[in-house]
């Protein structure tokens, strides 16, 4: 056995084949049975698209590459969940355009962050990381407030992940620039918000007038993790 395994070794051409060979029925074996499911991932009850601000505040995470040191996948392992929660569920991801899961964390995961401080520690901490965080080496974010938006082209920002599957309907896409203005406003019509957006935490995140990039990335930080309702979730271990 060994010789033969040799004459492979030796034959550049003939390890090439059977190494494709490999390849082909191990994706084969992987990935086919997933076109006879249904769903290869389990509904779970609370899981919505982002609000439009939420959605924008996202957008400003990806831009300044905070996924780099912050992964957003918490492992079922006895200590990851003593520290950051219960373990991730796909679900919770299903309408990320990309995912954030990750590996690398020079920062803490965040896919429990939301709640877990107050706006005004998250603004502190976005300002000036050092200040709340002596031994952090991220760097500051302060202009952020300084940059204001208008949500201009958010309906345009749906479409496209709507393109991709995001079930953004057309109320949705039609009322998104209300929707992002109105997050911000706790004195606001925030009805229609609340039920295209089921939880969808409404105030004034950076506490200046206006709306300011800050407003929106607090926003997203302030949702994470904060959809699914862990205290009555039971896993369909019938999946």
């Amino acid at each position: 056995m060994i010789d033969k395994h040799k004459v492979l070794e030796r034959n550049a051409t003939l390890l090439l084949v059977f190494s494709f060979l490999a390849v082909t029925v191990g994706g084969i074996v992987e990935i086919a049975p997933l076109f006879w499911l249904e769903n290869t991932i389990e509904e779970v009850e609370g899981v919505r698209p982002y609000s439009p601000l939420e959605l924008a505040g996202r957008d400003i995470y990806l831009r300044e590459g905070c996924y780099t040191c912050h992964s957003q996948m918490v492992r079922p392992m006895r200590d990851e969940n003593e520290r950051y929660g219960h373990y991730s569920l796909a679900a919770e991801s299903m309408y990320d355009h990309p995912f954030q899961w990750g590996s690398k964390r020079t920062g803490p995961d965040l896919a429990r962050v939301g709640g877990r401080y107050s706006d005004e520690w998250q603004l502190d901490h976005l300002r000036d990381p050092q200040s709340v965080v002596p031994e952090s080496i991220m760097p500051k974010y302060d202009y952020l407030e300084r940059v204001e938006l208008d949500g201009a082209h958010i309906a345009e920002l749906m479409q496209t992940h709507q393109l991709v599957g995001v079930p953004y309907s057309d109320e949705m896409i039609a009322s998104a620039r209300e929707d992002f203005a109105v997050q911000v406003d706790p004195f606001g019509d925030t009805d229609g918000l609340l039920e295209r957006y089921p939880g969808a935490q409404v105030r004034n995140f950076d506490g200046q007038p206006g709306i300011s990039e800050m407003d929106a990335l607090i926003a997203y930080l302030q949702m994470l993790g904060t959809l699914v309702d862990f205290s009555t979730f039971v896993a369909d271990s019938s999946r």
